[in-house]
Parts: structure tokens; C-alpha cells; sequence
């Protein structure tokens, strides 16, 4: 009986080392299935419209910008110089609208209330959205947001162009434009007239 128990005891084991000792069988979601911890297992960059590689969409691929995520990298750049100390070459953080004129362009009633934020998810969806796809974030007063469409590609002057429909809406009240950005250097994104 001893015996018995002792070799019982000596299978059990066994078969418990061998089933926790088991490499785990891994696969790939289906198709149908959300990619939930797989893109950033195995895809370790976005690559924008022109082909620049980004380490985050923040949120832009399932249409809807991430704006605190975005506001925590810009507010982590020291001087808040969006421009030109978001990150430079393969090392920008996140692509931005940059430029004086956005407001001249796509009218002061819209462009009054943009900020740095806004800035980077306009100009990071015109980097990595297809023509056709929505993105929405919420504006920087309670009640306001924008959908950015980009609709096609153009090129002026050896950049890389695109146009867009931009929506505000705000205080049950809707504002749509229709402009057109440039791409000069690495993800930076520039209004210009048609």
C-alpha cells in the first residue's frame, strides 16, 4: 500500500512538472478578432502615409484621438516648442499641424480655439489615416470636438499633400472646411492654399 501511494505520488508528479514545464501554445487573433496586446507584440511601428514609421497611432487607426495621451507627450517636451522638439528624424514622438496661418486657412471661427493638442492629432491623422477614414477627438472646451477626413493626395513643390474636410462642433452648432496640408520634413504638416 505504501508502495502504491509513493508511486502514485511520484506519477502525479510528474505529470504536473511535465504539464507546467509545456511551452504554451500561442496563435495569432483571427481575423475577425480585435488585436488586443498583438499589434504591439509584433507590429512595433505604424508607418504613416509617406512611409515614416511611428511607434503610436494614439488611437487615430480606430478613429478617435487619444488627446490626453497626446498632451501628456507634448507637456514632456521642455519649452513646449511643438515644432521642432517633439522628436526629430526616426525620434519624433508624434507628427504635428504646424504654421501660422491655420487660422487664416480654415477660418477663425475654427481655428481660434485650437490648441498644440489639436495640432498633433490634425497633424498625426493627416500622417497615418487612409483617405476616406474619420477621426474625432474632443476639443480643448467642454462640448467641442472635430472629425478630420483626409480625401486625397496631391503633390506641390516635391511635398506630399493631402485634402481634408475638418467639422467642429460646438454648443449644438457645426462648422465644416475644406483645405489642403503639405508635409515638410518628418512629420510636420503645414496648411496651405489650393
Amino acid at each position: 500500500m505504501l508502495r502504491h501511494r509513493r508511486m502514485l505520488a511520484a506519477t502525479m508528479a510528474f505529470l504536473i512538472s511535465a504539464v507546467l514545464s509545456a511551452p504554451a501554445a500561442l496563435a495569432d487573433p483571427p481575423a475577425h478578432a480585435p488585436a488586443h496586446g498583438w499589434r504591439a507584440k509584433h507590429d512595433r511601428y505604424y508607418v504613416g502615409y509617406t512611409g515614416h514609421h511611428w511607434n503610436d497611432d494614439y488611437g487615430i487607426r480606430e478613429g478617435r484621438c487619444d488627446r490626453d495621451r497626446v498632451g501628456t507627450v507634448l507637456g514632456a517636451v521642455v519649452g513646449g516648442a511643438v515644432g521642432s522638439t517633439v522628436g526629430s528624424g526616426d525620434n519624433r514622438l508624434i507628427a504635428i499641424l504646424a504654421g501660422a496661418t491655420i487660422g487664416a486657412i480654415i477660418g477663425h471661427e475654427i481655428g481660434q480655439d485650437m490648441d498644440r493638442d489639436d495640432y498633433a492629432c490634425f497633424g498625426h491623422s493627416l500622417e497615418l489615416l487612409d483617405d476616406g477614414r474619420r477621426v474625432r477627438w474632443d476639443g480643448v472646451h467642454a462640448g467641442m470636438s472635430y472629425t478630420l477626413t483626409p480625401e486625397g493626395r496631391f503633390e506641390r513643390d516635391d511635398h506630399t499633400c493631402r485634402h481634408f474636410t475638418l467639422v467642429r462642433e460646438s454648443g449644438g452648432r457645426q462648422i465644416t472646411r475644406h483645405g489642403n496640408a503639405c508635409r515638410f520634413g518628418d512629420g510636420e504638416w503645414r496648411m496651405i492654399d489650393a
